[in-house]
């Protein structure tokens, strides 16, 4: 029988903050709807695109604290997520959306993404996960 875990400690600092994140990326968005902070409005299906992106983060933290690689894919998918819709909305609509964003909430996606992407993580789920 194996042990399930929400967080796992026992992985490199940056996969455990990566999980950490993640957690906190799902949270807000369920709590404050903090994942979009305005431009998912202009997608069509915002609502799916928010819930698949919560859905994702969880679902990802989950995999990672329990050394899955499927769990490391999707997180790495719903991080970076917003930086593809960023990209779709400046196409969309204009490129000066961009100064009406948080730019709080921006940095914290570059730093699940740097978390998630850093070498000592990579490493470490190639050896490690199943």
């Amino acid at each position: 029988m194996t042990d399930r875990t929400f967080v796992n400690p026992r992985q490199p600092q940056t996969l455990y903050i990566s999980q950490i994140l993640l957690y906190i990326t799902a949270v807000g968005a369920v709590l404050f709807r903090s994942v979009g902070e305005g431009w998912v409005e202009a997608l069509p299906l915002r609502y799916l695109v928010v819930a698949l992106m919560t859905i994702g983060a969880a679902a990802g933290a989950y995999g990672i604290a329990n050394s899955r690689k499927w769990g490391y894919q999707l997180g790495i998918a719903a991080a970076l997520a917003p930086f593809i819709i960023r990209v779709e909305i400046i196409r969309r609509v204009d490129v000066f959306e961009m100064f009406g964003w948080n730019p709080i909430g921006l940095l914290f996606d570059i730093a699940i993404v740097a978390a998630l992407l850093h070498p000592e993580s990579r490493a470490y789920q190639k050896q490690w996960f199943e």
